[in-house]
């Protein structure tokens, strides 16, 4: 079997929707030194549904599953990200932890859906596990318990996300995306006036300036209409197999943009605590993949 390989324009879009997707952790930085998180995290989804709702066709799932998406990743994984990134944890640390959600999405697979767990899953979520361990012994004034634990809460509800957008089938996922923002709002929006108040969202308003708005713009025009959109496309073009690993490489780019922009440490117990958890993200990923062609070798 020929090795699947992308054309360089097609690996060229890849790399600069994980680039997108990696440092946007730093622009997220940038919004939360203005508005409040739950505020913030509003105002991206009425981004994201306004007005590319009037443009894209509802995708045909039932409604209550646009729902569940809607909240589980507006409320759920975005709010609590904000929440977390706005003073427990560093936005580089951000973008590694949250990739736990490749963990959480293989449990839940298993609990609703039967699904078996291979020996090597558990090998990966181990190793994986040893890096956020690494990360909690060396909380500090950037990085709390309780940032890593929101930041896992994230994690599990994007693994709730995709597991809604699994049920929902093959459908344009931009679409769904956008129309799911519509659940997303009003949530979020509740949330913020309870939690958070009028006071404070008059007082973000008043305190924004140009760079705050093109980090909410950014939310929903890069990281989410380019970033799902050229990721679809290119999932629609090429196997799973072959697009998918790029991903890894997202908080790669999540932590160099953190240390190059807003100068976050990288001492030698964070860069060893991400190669665990890139390995285990790494191991799970690429071992279906690796599998076969050794055991074409006869390696295995």
């Amino acid at each position: 079997m020929k090795p699947v390989s992308l054309p360089l324009r097609h690996a060229l879009l890849a790399l600069a929707v994980v680039i997108v997707w990696g440092s946007n952790f730093v622009v997220i930085k940038w919004a939360l030194a203005d508005l409040p998180p739950l505020f913030f995290a509003t105002l991206r989804f009425t981004c994201v549904a306004l007005p590319m709702v009037f443009f894209l066709k509802r995708p045909k799932v039932p409604w209550s599953n646009l729902a569940a998406y809607g909240v589980l990743i507006g409320a759920g994984q975005f709010g609590l990200l904000y929440l977390a990134m706005n003073k427990d944890i560093s936005p580089g640390l951000a973008s590694l932890v949250v990739q736990a959600q490749v963990f959480f999405t293989i449990g839940l697979a298993m609990f609703f859906n039967k699904e078996p767990i291979k020996l090597y899953q558990c090998l990966a979520l181990v190793i994986a596990v040893v890096g956020i361990v690494v990360i909690g012994l060396h909380a500090d004034g950037t990085t709390t318990t309780k940032g890593i634990l929101m930041i896992l809460a994230a994690a599990l509800c994007w693994a709730g996300g995709n597991f809604f957008s699994k049920r929902a089938g093959s459908v344009n996922m931009l679409g769904y995306v956008v129309w799911a923002s519509l659940f997303s709002v009003p949530c979020l929006l509740v949330l913020s006036l309870t939690f958070e108040g009028w006071s404070a969202i008059e007082a973000g308003l008043q305190q924004s300036h140009a760079t705050t708005w093109f980090a909410v713009v950014w939310q929903a025009v890069g990281n989410t209409m380019f970033g799902y959109g050229a990721w679809a496309w290119l999932l629609s073009r090429h196997p799973a197999a072959t697009i998918t690993p790029v991903a890894l490489l997202v908080p790669v780019f999540g932590m160099a943009a953190s240390g190059w922009w807003l100068s976050e440490p990288m001492p030698t117990w964070k860069l060893v605590a991400a190669a665990l958890v890139m390995g285990g993200l790494a191991l799970n990923l690429l071992w279906p993949i690796v599998r076969p062609k050794l055991q074409r070798k006869g390696v295995l």
